[in-house]
């Protein structure tokens, strides 16, 4: 397993068409980033966007509650009030001051409150509509590592990112009232001095969006290095892998991959931050040059009597406020256009569409089967290989017959069960049904009708019950038939030893559960193919972890078991498959031999080759 090595392009390389670029599709997401929050809790986007407007016109009622109070301790003053009199004047003022501190503070916690349920119904928005893809999305998509790329960059920091958009745009929207509010004291003091104080903020913008820009693409770049991370951290902490971790010592030798491609992501990090940090620090001098240049000339022209002490108060809060809120503004609007490219990996995933789509006019399943299945001239290639993984395959299977696919391994016997499940499109030929060709039937239709076991079965670590049911999930609760299907894949000899019989959990994931070896499994993989109320049964090597005896019980019953179902059965043991009616045999991707047991011995064939050497390992 290599850990591979990235290459990044340097920053110095890219154009100004690929900076507009960025721009317009950051700009474009951001729409499409409100849609996905106003779907998760309109009502708590409502609110967020009702709050910011009250508090974008705070600042400017407390800076000119400022100036109201100076001016009145300065008359009070001047006119040799007392005290007492001083303070009853001020009362009105103070209690406006507290009454606006107090909304403030209830508008700080309200925003938090309803951020905080935005951000939980946003994550469950987003991760909801990323499976629902998935589940859309056909197996070509699930065999290519590509795909795998794309499904880890739309995770990444999808949901804070939608929010991000959401809490920048309000801070903008907020900065902008507030500025608006100011706008017109601060160009009657001086357009000049309001031009530096703005002005001085727009290169730390420019840097921080450059930076921004810089870590999206630096991250999409790691994604397959990132899903090797989660992989060795997976064989090294789950179950089904620690024995042989264990057993030839690769706990330390993967631990130190897994360390290295940490050590070098964390020293990229820390460059690109150091960077982005000194040049903050840079251009944030000079704004800050600027407000106390500002500062500089309000005081002057209060100590030559152009402005009052009230007036000075005022102004100066303009100056902090304004200059605060236009960096606060122009930094949202770099974490807009950042969080805008981020947002582009899950926009992009949802995009994905399947390879074999129903068609407009899609028809429901033959049932029962009348004519049966015919493979006309079938011929498949995996998606980005060369080579045939079958080649020209014709074949008829008759609507209840128990057909027996054999051959050795890469023949195409797992292929084929895909295409027939409509995993696959035929890159050339057509698969019929009843004479209608697959591509013109639903697909989960067909799949309804149609029970496949395959060889790497899934173990769900979930209750005896489900991981039968699950093949026929609308009778889950159904106890005669999860019985019924217990009994027929030999399942019901765990219920003698497992102390919650079906609700007893399966595997070692959770609480309580009890594992089972290879076989039993595999009984139970059985149980939830026979689950299933279908026409077409598929086996792929049903009985590989099964002991001899109970083989041999399965395959006595088979014609009992799979009564009134078209059976295709794959095995590599040649003892099996003499119950099947006809038994074809893959060899260089393509039907090579066709007939019964008997039919094929005579042939002298493949087939007779294969039986042969098998049989004589038994003697």
């Amino acid at each position: 397993m290599s850990t591979g090595t990235a290459t990044h392009a340097p920053a110095g390389q890219r154009s100004w068409a690929d900076n507009i670029n960025d721009i317009q599709t950051a700009m474009r997401n951001i729409p499409r980033a409100l849609r996905l929050v106003w779907a998760a809790h309109r009502w708590s986007t409502l609110g967020m966007g009702g709050l910011t407007i009250l508090a974008a016109l705070l600042p400017v009622a407390q800076a000119w509650l400022g100036k109201l109070l100076v001016d009145t301790i300065v008359q009070a003053l001047q006119a040799g009030r007392s005290p007492s009199e001083g303070v009853q004047a001020l009362a009105p003022l103070l209690l406006v001051g507290f009454g606006l501190v107090t909304v403030g503070a209830a508008i700080t916690q309200g925003y938090s409150l309803l951020e905080h349920m935005l951000n939980a119904r946003l994550a469950h928005t987003i991760n909801e509509q990323i499976i629902a893809k998935a589940l859309a999305l056909d197996l070509y998509y699930f065999e290519d590592a590509e795909f795998y790329n794309k499904l880890q960059n739309a995770r990444r920091e999808a949901d804070y990112r939608a929010l991000n958009i959401v809490n920048h745009l309000f801070v903008i929207m907020q900065g902008t009232i507030t500025l608006l509010s100011f706008a017109a004291l601060l160009l009657a003091i001086s357009p000049l001095v309001a031009l530096i104080l703005f002005g001085a903020t727009l290169p730390a913008f420019l840097a921080q969006a450059k930076y921004g820009g810089l870590y999206f693409r630096l991250l999409n770049a790691r994604a397959p290095e990132f899903r090797q991370m989660h992989y060795l951290e997976y064989l090294l902490t789950v179950d089904s892998t620690v024995k042989e971790v264990k057993l030839f010592g690769l706990g330390l030798p993967l631990l130190r991959r897994y360390q290295d491609l940490f050590w070098r992501f964390y020293h990229e990090d820390a460059a690109l931050a150091r960077q982005r940090s000194l040049i903050s620090v840079l251009w944030g001098t000079l704004s800050t040059a600027s407000f106390y240049g500002a500062y500089a000339w309000v005081a002057w022209r209060t100590l030559t009597g152009g402005l009052t002490l009230g007036d000075l108060t005022l102004y100066l809060a303009l100056f902090q406020y304004s200059q605060s809120t236009f960096r606060s503004l122009i930094g949202s609007i770099g974490h807009l256009y950042e969080s805008g490219l981020f947002l582009e990996n899950l926009f992009s995933y949802l995009r994905l569409q399947p390879q074999t789509a129903p068609t407009h006019a899609a028809q429901p399943m033959p049932h029962p089967l009348q004519q049966g299945i015919e493979l006309r001239g079938v011929s498949f290639r995996y998606p980005g290989t060369q080579h045939w993984a079958l080649h020209n395959v014709n074949l008829c299977i008759g609507p209840g017959e128990k057909l027996a696919l054999v051959g050795d391994n890469g023949a195409g016997k797992t292929t084929l069960v895909k295409l027939l499940a409509r995993l696959y499109d035929p890159t050339e030929g057509q698969i019929l049904i009843d004479g209608v060709d697959m591509r013109e039937i639903d697909p989960d239709d067909l799949r309804r009708r149609m029970s496949i076991i395959f060889q790497d079965f899934v173990r769900y670590q979930t209750t005896l019950r489900e991981n039968i049911g699950y093949g026929q999930h609308e009778a889950l609760h159904n106890d005669s038939r999860i019985a019924a299907a217990a009994e027929q894949g030999g399942a019901a000899d765990l219920l003698h030893w497992l102390p919650k019989g079906y609700d007893t959990m399966l595997g070692r994931w959770f609480a309580e559960g009890y594992e089972l070896s290879g076989g039993e499994w595999q009984k139970v993989a059985l149980g939830r193919a026979f689950m299933r109320e279908a026409d077409i049964l598929v086996l792929d090597e049903p009985t590989a972890a099964l002991d001899a005896g109970r083989e041999y019980e399965i395959f006595q019953r088979f014609h009992e078991l799979t009564a009134g179902k078209t059976t295709i059965v794959i095995s590599h043991r040649f003892s099996t498959v003499r119950v099947a009616d006809r038994i074809a045999v893959l060899h260089n991707r393509t039907i090579h031999e066709l007939g019964t047991h008997a039919e094929l011995l005579v042939q002298d064939g493949v087939y007779a080759r294969l039986f042969r050497m098998q049989a004589e390992g038994y003697r």
